[in-house]
């Protein structure tokens, strides 16, 4: 099989609620990356975005990526994950330093990064992204690349997000248990709108909201920038239980049900059309009309969606929001979600596939692997800013070497 190494590889795990998700994409010389292999599987021992059972999610991954490994033919060593839970949290913050020889210099932008994400974080907690949001030189305001631009003085502010350092250690001891290093945790929406937005959109002002089987993840960003981040413990398994009691019919069948035959809005289903449920304890099948199951669902999917309205108009952001709401996840994909989320948010709605997939593309243009897929985003242009930082060393290193045989050294 072939080596990472040897074909510069990297990989997204997605670790949801319902399904976990691990997609291997291979860097191109062009700079993009093409997909070459999937694997999902049935996510066993996970609740809302944390772990339950230690073994049961090991068994999980490992399902995933062998599956994944056999199609790309190749063996991965490490994984870019995602992470959710109600444990996730953010928080805008700023930072202030002085400019050296009154150019700003990429170790000026570092420097005012590091000193707005040196904001006091509990022990329990652990930091998993510093995004900044836009630059203050002196007077000018606004400012997105500061590099090059003169001044004395230069303010940043960052976006953070953090994370329950237990919660963050129980995923990588998962992945570790499958023989796999954890290249980084990423919050799940974050992952998810590299694979779904648009510039236009993020600069516009937009709304993702990741409805996926445990939670609902949003990420708001306006003028190119993230500015707020949330969790809501509550999502499409809510509906599948509805489904399970209210009908009596075993969970696995009930989730058959909403993937099949459910809407969001009973006013587009006819009154005749009938579907079959599945009893239990061996009892015969019983016919139920779709509508009925429509009635059941559409008071679930209101309470969501105005659970996501409260976290938005709580962020002071929804006037900002031009672009609309971009629903993504598994659950965002029943009939009639986007035209009931209309009536709620009374903005655009729009549901968010994967977009600029290479490869096998077939396979993840669809809402619930937006996750996986902006994994694999991230990924890149973090392997790709490695490079680059790497390339500058060297040639810097290369620089002194020449300056020595010089005698300028």
């Amino acid at each position: 099989m072939s080596k990472v190494a040897e074909r510069k590889l990297v990989v997204g795990l997605d670790m949801g609620t319902s399904t976990i998700k691990a997609v291997v994409g291979e860097l191109l010389d062009d700079g993009n990356v093409s997909i070459v292999g999937v694997g999902t599987h049935a996510s066993k021992g996970m609740d809302k975005g944390g772990v339950n059972d230690l073994n049961l999610v090991v068994q999980s991954v490992q399902q995933a990526v062998n599956e994944m490994e056999l199609m790309a033919d190749c063996r991965v060593s490490s994984v870019f994950m995602s992470i959710s839970g109600r444990h996730v949290q953010c928080q805008n913050e700023n930072g202030m330093v002085p400019i050296n020889n009154q150019e700003v210099t990429q170790e000026d932008v570092d420097n005012v990064i590091h000193a707005a994400r040196s904001v006091p974080i509990a022990a329990e907690r652990r930091l998993l992204h510093v995004l900044p949001q836009e630059f203050t030189i002196d007077v000018q305001e606004g400012i997105k690349n500061p590099i090059g631009m003169s001044g004395v003085r230069m303010e940043a502010e960052a976006h953070i997000i953090t994370c329950a350092d237990d919660m963050a250690k129980n995923l990588v001891k998962c992945v570790e248990r499958c023989e796999l290093n954890s290249d980084k945790l990423i919050f799940s929406a974050l992952a998810s709108s590299y694979a779904v937005l648009t510039d236009d959109e993020k600069e516009l002002g937009v709304c993702v909201v990741d409805i996926g089987g445990g939670t609902m993840d949003i990420v708001i960003y306006t003028d190119g920038a993230i500015r707020h981040t949330a969790v809501i413990p509550v999502a499409g398994n809510q509906i599948t239980s509805d489904i399970a009691k209210i009908f009596r019919t075993p969970i696995s069948h009930a989730e058959e049900i909403k993937i099949n035959y459910a809407c969001a809005l009973k006013d587009m289903v006819s009154m005749e059309e009938n579907i079959e449920v599945p009893s239990v304890g061996g009892r015969p099948s019983r016919a139920m009309s779709r509508h009925t199951l429509a009635e059941v669902i559409e008071p679930r999917y209101q309470e969501l969606f105005e659970l996501v309205h409260d976290e938005i108009r709580g962020s002071g952001l929804q006037e900002q929001i031009a672009a609309g709401i971009v629903l993504t996840g598994g659950t965002a994909k029943m009939e009639g979600a986007v035209e009931f989320a209309e009536e709620i948010f009374q903005m655009p709605v729009r549901v968010g596939t994967p977009v600029g997939v290479k490869g096998l593309s077939e396979y993840v243009e669809d809402a619930t692997f937006a996750t996986a897929v902006g994994l694999l985003q991230y990924g890149k242009e973090t392997v790709q800013s490695k490079s680059a930082n790497a390339a500058k060393q060297t040639d810097g290193l290369w620089q002194r070497v020449q300056s020595w045989f010089k005698g300028e050294f």
